[in-house]
């Protein structure tokens, strides 16, 4: 029986049900702050706190605040969650005037407002990444305009591209991903404050629009119920957007790893991004790109752990929805890992034009020969079976004439990055309107 083995028993319950939580919950100790200077403002306009006692409270948590940043103050396991360790400084420094400090709280909402404004924080972080790395995609399509390469479909060569092509359909991607971002951020800001333990608190007529407005939330959950139901499904909204932007960059990943091999020799890496190996002298290995490619399954992981935990749990909290924590803020710290990878990496490729030319070979024109056959009254089911018969005998350097042969933007030789850095202007203007709004 576990019970009866010689061990501590308040200790290995402490451990097992505060887990790794003090870790992330120092990350948040910052974030809990801001919440708590909120709620403080909040029980004054209330009168449950003198104008006097939140001044000092306000410098007390600013003295906290540069002790966090100091790596001073921790939570510590003892500790089991950051929400302690403030409220405890604050009565070690204040004495009553701390104690009242979690008037109107608990530590399901006190927690909940400080994620959201972790997250919020962290989406918008991420978005600035993605503007770097989409813009180092658009030098690609400057740089390479007009430099040939094969495409591919079933890992066989298929039609002519070039690398300015290949690098704008990521970018085109990724502004996608930014948008998802955005969509995911007006999700999860809104105010879980003033909800308590989940359905309200007696008596106090907490000012919810006044503390969510103060925090810069957008909204207020208004039937506080809403709140513990919406633990795990608003990290989702996030999530999600977390695992498309993973899977621009696992393919992304997969294609420089695939070109930059001696097979190809398309591209070369940065060697600050690649690793050597410990018995042949030669190597030089991809791993950060292959570590950007599998992390894509981490962040799968992550989501499938916050789709399907709330699932089947009755209204109203329960202790199982702490993990939902961790796995957003795992999330949220792998993906700002993998994106500043990507920005590393995508200023500093060099493609070969040469070894790309070479490999551009004749059966890659085969669809340009049928259509011109079209174009000369031939019907294309005949003109596509006599394309095939005569391409062993073409010698036609066509691989020069990709501007003559595609006419529609956005096709091989006729690619424009000014479309993108315009559509990234409105992710630019989203990104100074949500400094102006958190400051």
């Amino acid at each position: 029986m576990l019970w009866k083995k010689d061990i501590d028993v308040a200790a290995w319950v402490t451990r097992f049900t505060v887990g790794e939580d003090y870790k992330w919950d120092t990350l948040l100790l910052p974030y809990d702050i801001t919440g708590t200077l909120a709620h403080a403002a909040g029980l004054v306009s209330i009168g449950l706190l003198t104008p006097e006692e939140l001044t000092q409270i306000q410098a007390t948590l600013a003295d906290m605040g540069v002790e966090i940043e100091a790596g001073n103050i921790v939570v510590r396991q003892e500790d089991e969650d950051c929400h302690t360790v403030i409220e405890s400084y604050l009565t070690e420094k204040l004495g009553d005037i701390g104690k009242k400090i979690h008037t109107g709280r608990s530590r399901n909402d006190q927690v909940l407002t400080a994620l959201r404004l972790f997250m919020r924080d962290q989406l918008a972080v991420i978005v600035a990444q993605l503007v770097e790395v989409t813009n180092a995609c658009c030098a690609l399509g400057d740089t390479y305009a007009d430099a040939v390469m094969p495409g591919y479909t079933h890992y066989q060569r298929a039609m002519p591209s070039t690398p300015a092509l290949w690098a704008l359909g990521y970018a085109e991607l990724l502004l996608s991903d930014m948008t998802a971002l955005q969509h995911a951020h007006s999700q999860i800001n809104t105010s879980p404050l003033g909800s308590a333990a989940g359905y309200g608190v007696p008596f106090l007529k907490l000012p919810r629009a006044y503390t969510a407005e103060q925090l810069g939330f957008e909204s207020v959950q208004t039937n506080v119920t809403a709140v513990q139901l919406s633990r795990g499904k608003l990290e989702m909204h996030a999530m999600h957007a977390l695992v498309q932007v993973g899977a621009t960059f696992n393919r992304m990943a997969s294609d420089l790893i695939l070109f930059n091999t001696a097979e190809f020799g398309f591209v070369t890496l940065p060697a600050a991004m690649c690793t050597g190996s410990s018995i042949m002298p030669q190597k030089k290995n991809p791993d950060v790109l292959e570590l950007v490619r599998a992390n894509y399954h981490r962040l799968m992981a992550e989501m499938q752990l916050l789709l399907t935990l709330p699932a089947n749990l009755p209204s109203g909290y329960h202790r199982d929805l702490q993990l939902t924590k961790e796995s957003i803020m795992r999330g949220l710290l792998l993906t700002q890992d993998l994106v500043q990878a990507m920005a590393q990496v995508v200023p500093a490729l060099q493609f070969s034009t040469e070894n790309m030319k070479k490999a551009t070979t004749q059966e890659l024109f085969a669809t340009s020969h049928a259509l011109e056959k079209v174009l000369n009254g031939v019907p294309f089911r005949d003109a596509y079976r006599a394309a095939a018969a005569e391409l062993a005998d073409r010698q036609d350097d066509d691989a020069h004439n990709l501007a003559a042969q595609y006419q529609v933007v956005g096709y091989p030789g006729q690619t424009d990055p000014m479309p993108v850095r315009k559509a990234l202007e409105h992710h630019k203007t989203w990104l100074l309107d949500q400094a102006k709004t958190t400051r």
